[in-house]
């Protein structure tokens, strides 16, 4: 019976929705029975991107590091791909549910339903697919650019996990973001990673800190071997006054280069390479800043850079890889954004990247991104 009614309830708000009867909510909620309470939520969104010089658009028309064409100038596009939609379910034991997905689906063609979230939590206990442990908001600048900064702190990216969280502390096992492994295919994941970190706020200023530790394998059928990763990041937001912020992150990396936001080609580069029978660690290590303006009658104007740098001499010498492969990458964002109401948000963003391989070989492009995003 009460999962009839929850069914029921789903119906009729989503029915809301499509008919804008609650058009001012930030989230449509209904009491479901005598003792749980569901809210349905999420946005529609549009993007549209304009590469002034060759197309780094990918889905939800942000910018990758990695050019698609260089040699074409000049590109227009324009998807609906981060749209969103989220189920909240909470009982009156203290159980939570949420499942949410979007649509970015690969390439820029339109994408299926993709799950973000999926997880359950009772007494600080979480179990699901949500956001990484080892990942913090609390330095990021807004971009309307999707993906963002590099160099922001930890993966910024959702996985499997069990998580324990006690006031502003929080412990968890993961399966491990990226680990990439040059001079092989052959690569399996051989632990969880495990994670900790510290989230707080003191007056004006919001900090976190987080440490992560796991292992890497190569595994080719005849040769075995394993080395040991770690990562640890710092960030902070310091609120000048009601109007300014000033934002910021660093991150290092040794073998968990899955951390490191933004790196090599374009999301995460290798974490080790292979040297004869033995696996040696890659290092890395990124930072972003930034600063925000409230301008007053919700409009905002935002300013971020970020940046991301491996150590790759050694897997060159080792001939696992060569000088053509991406060394560092950076990027910057200023963007205009605008609420007239507090569930509609119009934006317009420059956007910079550069990236630079270990011969020094560079590829850069300049963009323009708007977006339209209807919340509910």
């Amino acid at each position: 019976m009460q999962s009839n009614k929850l069914r029921l309830a789903i119906r009729a708000t989503a029915a809301t929705v499509v008919m804008g009867v609650a058009s001012q909510a930030s989230a449509l909620t209904l009491n479901v029975g005598d003792d749980t309470e569901a809210s349905l939520y999420g946005y529609a969104r549009l993007n549209m991107s304009y590469d002034l010089d060759g197309n780094r658009a990918v889905s939800t028309r942000a910018g990758s590091f990695t050019p698609a064409n260089e040699d074409v100038t000049g590109h227009f596009g324009a998807d609906v791909q981060q749209s969103r939609l989220g189920v909240k379910v909470k009982h009156a034991s203290g159980v939570a549910i949420t499942v949410e997905g979007d649509f970015r689906g690969a390439g820029n063609s339109a994408g299926s339903l993709r799950m973000r979230h999926a997880y359950g939590e009772y007494k600080g206990l979480m179990a699901g697919r949500n956001w990484s442990n080892y990942t913090s908001f609390v330095g990021n600048t807004p971009t309307l650019d999707f993906d963002s900064l590099a160099g922001t702190a930890g993966s910024q990216d959702r996985t499997e996990q069990i998580r324990y969280t006690t006031g502003a502390l929080s412990f968890s096992l993961e399966d491990p973001s990226s680990q990439g492994v040059l001079g092989t295919s052959d690569t399996r994941t051989s632990a969880p990673a495990f994670t900790a970190r510290i989230q707080d706020s003191a007056d004006a200023l919001s900090y976190s800190a987080a440490a992560l530790v796991s292992q890497v394998t190569a595994d080719d059928g005849t040769n075995d071997d394993s080395a040991i990763g770690y990562a640890v990041f710092g960030a902070a937001k310091f609120a000048l006054s009601d109007m300014i912020s000033i934002q910021g992150a660093i991150n290092y990396t040794d073998g968990a280069n899955g951390y490191l936001w933004r790196s090599g080609s374009n999301y995460y580069g290798p974490s080790a390479y292979v040297d004869g029978t033995s696996l040696e660690t890659i290092s890395g290590y990124g930072g972003s800043i930034g600063t925000s303006v409230a301008l007053g009658g919700g409009r905002s104007i935002n300013l971020g850079y970020g940046t991301t740098m491996l150590d790759l001499d050694d897997a060159i010498a080792a001939g696992a890889t060569t000088n053509a492969d991406p060394e560092s990458n950076q990027n910057v964002f200023l963007n205009y954004m605008w609420s007239p109401v507090s569930n509609v948000m119009f934006g317009v963003e420059y956007g910079y990247f550069d990236q630079e391989t270990v011969a020094g070989d560079s590829t850069d492009a300049n963009r323009v991104l708007f977006a339209a995003q209807y919340s509910f």
